[in-house]
């Protein structure tokens, strides 16, 4: 059956008009939800990036002890340890640092504290630049090597070859082999040469005092 359509009614066509700017408002919602849903990608991935870059930057950076944050100290801390002297205290690093706690029986936690220095032979704090070194030999220097003379005078007479009679105790200052390794000598002490041996001496005086020579370190 026909139905009679009054054509100049305005009412279907502002039916139509509104179907047509309803779908127009649908699909402009929907541009704007997808467009929200890539910014956000965009941006968690940003971030991402951003989070994982600062952890690196604070990784690299991680100073290794108060006493060791300056470059030139790092550098002089990792050619101690035989490892890149970047200047950076990374990972690689780290790693070496808990090398040498682990084989010098100190705590294995990465930091490098007032022992692991002590071992290393950096005397707990930054490196000292040249002109420190010269002001400063005036004042120590001519003390360490009077107190390191007569250590050696009362160990072994200044012998750099004496050896005790059981055999454990070696050189001019009498080292035993464990302390000779940890200071960094290698060998046997009383076959080192007497600068050597000198040289071993003074770091082992400026780590650790006059401990190691109980009875001559006393007198000295």
């Amino acid at each position: 059956m026909a139905t009679n359509r009054d054509l100049s009614s305005p009412v279907p066509w502002r039916r139509s008009l509104r179907a047509s700017q309803a779908r127009r408002a649908q699909r402009a919602r929907r541009r704007r939800l997808a467009l929200r849903g890539r910014a956000g990608i965009t941006l968690a991935v940003a971030l991402s990036a951003i989070a994982a870059g600062g952890a690196l930057a604070q990784d690299a950076a991680t100073p290794a002890a108060p006493g060791v944050q300056s470059t030139d100290s790092v550098r002089a801390l990792q050619k101690k340890l035989g490892v890149s002297a970047d200047g950076v205290y990374g990972p690689k690093t780290r790693a070496a640092v808990k090398r040498f706690q682990r084989a010098h029986g100190l705590a294995v936690d990465g930091v490098v504290g007032p022992q692991t220095l002590a071992e290393l032979g950096l005397g707990g704090g930054d490196q000292p630049t040249a002109t420190d070194q010269t002001a400063s030999s005036s004042s120590t220097g001519g003390a360490d090597d009077a107190t390191l003379e007569r250590i050696a005078q009362c160990e072994s007479g200044g012998d750099p070859t004496a050896v005790s009679a059981d055999g454990t105790y070696r050189g001019k200052y009498q080292f035993d082999r464990e302390t000779w390794r940890q200071m960094g000598g290698t060998g046997d002490p009383a076959d080192a040469p007497e600068a050597e041996q000198d040289r071993i001496a003074a770091k082992l005086l400026a780590a650790r005092g006059t401990a190691p020579w109980p009875n001559c370190g006393v007198q000295a």
